[in-house]
């Protein structure tokens, strides 16, 4: 029986974003190669700053119709400051697509890779595993081009939480901890909220207590936002799985970037019912663009986590193995100590990065 064959769209973007999409793709054929049980099939699709530039449309109908139709989603990086809407916001496709396909979970690993320069003095922080995960199609967010500004006096936002999209969003953490709990992790799963003062979070909260009933041999933590941001830098060891709103989620997934080292450190996925979505948590870095300076490290990461979902939801434990084998790459790659990107203020560029992790795949393949 031939290999079953996986339909990937991949979305380079704008400025490093192919720059970062070329090395994920190189590393995926060759852990496909070399593991088996699996083809890849990649399909390149417009998308973002430039394609609004060119065509007046940040999101073409036909690039949505092939993420549906895709069994996962590749996105490097769109946007560009210089490129606008009327209203004076950046291109953001990538929000439109969580919407349009219902990726209402936000996935955020924090995870601490060995060799590199220590963010915290805390011992502690050199082991750094957790994950946030981030509601990405309501709370702030569902104001995204329906903001009012009132005779520029009163500018207005609203928050929007619905009761479907919350539970969905706390079965998820929930489960992903009692995972977690099995794999030795904790079993954690924390609120992240400001309930204390807005009733849409007290709200929140009480759906967590709700759903988190069917999960009694999970721990529930609650921590309110504040608190929380402290507690990343503070004692961030304690966490296990963070379940926040979108906004607050993506101010704290910076922050876990950080923790790591930087945005090119850190890959992310936006899961739904159906779809996945998998990027690094970067942007475009239009100031680096065309140098040969961008670390590569977290599109090659979120590849891997795009494996890791398609094993699961395909049934294909190929492609854990192929995930499992990119990741202890990079692992490997940085153990040493001697690689270090720009943004860490090292000198290894893109394709030097590639290399080492693509060399140590090939040396755990032939061990």
């Amino acid at each position: 029986m031939a290999d079953p064959t996986l339909k990937i769209a991949v979305l380079p973007g704008d400025g490093i974003g192919p720059e970062v999409t070329a090395p994920a793709l190189a590393v995926l054929g060759q852990v496909q190669d070399l593991v088996g049980g699996f083809q890849l099939e990649f399909t390149e699709w417009a998308a973002g700053a430039g394609c609004y530039g060119d065509t007046g449309i940040a999101l073409p109908a036909k690039t949505l119709d092939a993420c549906r139709q895709a069994d996962a989603i590749l996105l490097a990086a769109m946007g560009l400051p210089s490129v606008r809407t009327p209203e004076g916001t950046e291109i953001t496709p990538q929000i439109d697509l969580r919407i349009h396909l219902g990726l209402y979970a936000g996935v955020r690993p924090v995870r601490s890779l060995p060799g590199l320069p220590p963010i915290l003095a805390n011992p502690n922080a050199a082991k750094l595993d957790f994950v946030l995960i981030r509601e990405s199609t309501e709370g702030l967010f569902a104001s995204k081009d329906r903001g009012v500004v009132l005779n520029d006096a009163v500018a207005t936002e609203t928050l929007v939480l619905t009761r479907a999209t919350t539970e969905r969003l706390f079965d998820f953490g929930l489960r992903l901890a009692r995972k977690r709990k099995a794999q030795g992790h904790p079993g954690l799963c924390t609120c992240v909220d400001k309930a204390n003062v807005f009733s849409a979070f007290a709200f929140m909260r009480r759906i967590f207590d709700e759903r988190a009933e069917a999960f009694p041999d999970v721990q529930r933590g609650y921590s309110y936002v504040d608190a929380a941001a402290l507690d990343m830098v503070r004692k961030p060891w304690t966490f296990d799985v963070m379940v926040t709103e979108n906004m607050f989620g993506d101010i704290l997934s910076d922050l876990g970037a950080g923790l790591m080292g930087g945005m090119g450190m850190a890959p992310s996925a936006d899961i739904g019912d159906m779809h996945g979505l998998f990027q690094p948590c970067h942007g475009t870095a239009p100031d680096i663009a065309g140098q040969g300076k961008a670390n590569p490290t977290a599109m090659i990461l979120s590849a891997a986590m795009m494996l890791d979902w398609l094993g699961d939801t395909r049934n294909l434990p190929a492609c854990h193995r192929a995930a499992a084998l990119i990741v202890d790459a990079v692992d490997a790659a940085y153990a040493g100590g001697e690689l270090l990107p720009f943004e860490l203020g090292g000198s290894a560029d893109t394709s030097a990065i590639t290399h080492v992790v693509q060399s140590k795949i090939a040396m755990a393949a032939a061990a």
